[in-house]
């Protein structure tokens, strides 16, 4: 059974559209008290997760959380490695891996202070596979499940676990501007043969949230549709 502790409250960020809107939206149902943190529009609070005063401000708005959702991402450049724009690299790696670190940094002492929390990242299943013409976005999430690995053994002791969640191409609008080449042969390599929803990486994400979670931390957890082979 899934339970939270009483007036748990969480923070989202990526939280205004796709798997992190997914996700607020199934800890509200939960009764967990969420903000969520976006540069887009539509969120609780901007943030800008490349940005560590902008982390700053939402900590000090926010204050101690009990579980983050590190949702917040971008798919960077499709294109060869021999063709990639260092610029575009450098972007890709400070959104999806300076970003999940400022979050972490920022919020875990006061996790650990409380005694309990959840911490849990998103990744993808490029982090393990390493996609063809997506080597900044591979290589940054890669990045991704490394750290969560390191911070999951570093706080393992203190009440607080963070896991990392490793999705196949999801139905979202990040995806929206992604080459439909790298789509086709996602779904592809995909024995359901689909995309995944949102909603379904949301549930194990609540999961991985909660109470029911006491014996797992810095692990990664496929949502792949059958395409992950290790």
């Amino acid at each position: 059974m899934i339970t939270y502790p009483t007036r748990a409250t969480a923070l989202v960020t990526g939280g205004a559209s796709g798997i992190g809107a997914a996700c607020a939206k199934r800890l509200v149902d939960a009764g967990v008290r969420v903000t969520t943190a976006d540069i887009a529009p539509g969120a609780d609070d901007y943030l800008d997760v490349t940005d560590p005063d902008s982390v700053d401000r939402l900590r000090t708005r926010v204050g101690k959380v009990d579980i983050l959702v590190n949702s917040a991402g971008i798919v960077g450049p499709s294109a060869p490695v021999t063709d990639v724009d260092f610029a575009d690299w450098q972007r890709t790696f400070r959104v999806n891996v300076d970003g999940t670190f400022l979050m972490c940094r920022a919020f875990t002492p006061g996790m650990i202070e409380s005694g309990w929390g959840r911490i849990v990242n998103l990744a993808s299943i490029a982090a393990k596979d390493g996609n063809p013409t997506q080597s900044a976005y591979s290589a940054s999430k890669a990045a991704v499940i490394a750290l969560t690995k390191s911070l999951g053994k570093e706080i393992a002791t203190t009440g607080v676990l963070a896991n990392v969640v490793a999705p196949a191409a999801v139905e979202s609008p990040m995806n929206a501007d992604t080459d439909p080449a790298i789509l086709a042969r996602s779904q592809s390599l995909t024995p359901m043969s689909r995309m995944g929803r949102p909603e379904e990486i949301a549930e194990l994400v609540a999961w991985l949230s909660s109470d029911a979670l006491s014996y797992s931390t810095g692990a990664v957890y496929d949502a792949s549709g059958g395409r992950a082979s290790y």
